[in-house]
C-alpha cells in the first residue's frame, strides 16, 4: 500500500480538473491500486460492467489524442484509463458473479432467483436504456479511482470529450462495448485549475420533497 497523501476529505475538496500534466510515468503497483479502487465500486446486481483499458505509451496516447478532439492532456499524463462497459457483459459474467457470490454467503435462494431476474431485467433494455445503465455503474468505477489516485497524490483529469467511434477503432474494442469516460492520470504540469466553486447545499438539496429545505 503506498503511502497516503492525502485523507479522503481533503481529497475531495481538493480535487480538481487538472489542465496539464508532466508525463512522469507511474510505478506499476500504483497504477494497480488506483485500478484496484474502481474495480471495488458497487454495481446493479453486482454485474461489474465496466472494462478499463490503460493507455500508458506515446504512440497510443498520440493516438487516443486524435480520437479525443485533440485535447494536449490526454498525450501528456502518465496514463490514460478508457473506461468502458459491456453490453453483453451480464450475458458472459453471470455465472460467474453467482459463483463468487455464492463462495462469500449468496443465499442460494437469492442466487437461484437472480439467475432469471438479471437476465430478464437486461435483456429488455434498448440500446439507449443499456447505454444508460452503463454510464451509471462505469462512473461509480471512475469515481473511486479518480479519489484513490488524489488520496495517493496524483492529479486526475475525467474526460467526456472523446469521438465514440474514433476511441472504438483506436483501442480496437468489441462492438459491445460503449466507452464512458476517459481518466487521465499524472502530475500537475504548472499552475492548477481554479477553484471553480460549489452551489450551497440549499441550493441543490431538499427534505422529504421537492423545495423543502433539508433539516
Amino acid at each position: 500500500m503506498t503511502k497516503i497523501k492525502k485523507t479522503l476529505t481533503q481529497a475531495i475538496a481538493e480535487r480538481r480538473a487538472t489542465p496539464s500534466f508532466d508525463g512522469t510515468p507511474i510505478p506499476e503497483d500504483d497504477l494497480k491500486q488506483i485500478i484496484d479502487a474502481g474495480l471495488h465500486a458497487p454495481s446493479g446486481y453486482n454485474m461489474q460492467p465496466w472494462r478499463f483499458v490503460v493507455v500508458q505509451s506515446p504512440e497510443q496516447k498520440k493516438r487516443l489524442r486524435a480520437a479525443s478532439y485533440n485535447q494536449g492532456k490526454v498525450e501528456e499524463a502518465s496514463a490514460v484509463i478508457v473506461a468502458c462497459g459491456d453490453a453483453d457483459g451480464w450475458r458472459k459474467d453471470l455465472d460467474l458473479m453467482l459463483e463468487q457470490g455464492r463462495k462469500g454467503g449468496m443465499p442460494e435462494s437469492y442466487a437461484a432467483q437472480a439467475q432469471t431476474s438479471v437476465s430478464n431485467y437486461l435483456s429488455g433494455f434498448s440500446s439507449g436504456q443499456m447505454q444508460g445503465w452503463l454510464n451509471k455503474n462505469v462512473m461509480l468505477a471512475v469515481a473511486q479511482m479518480m479519489l484513490m489516485a488524489e488520496v495517493m497524490g496524483y492529479d486526475t483529469a475525467p474526460m467526456e470529450g472523446f469521438e465514440q467511434e474514433k476511441v472504438h477503432e483506436v483501442l480496437r474494442l468489441p462492438m459491445s462495448y460503449w466507452v464512458v469516460a476517459l481518466l487521465a492520470v499524472g502530475h500537475l504540469k504548472g499552475p492548477d485549475k481554479y477553484d471553480g466553486g460549489r452551489f450551497e447545499m440549499s441550493h441543490t438539496v431538499f427534505g422529504e420533497e421537492f423545495g423543502k429545505p433539508l433539516k
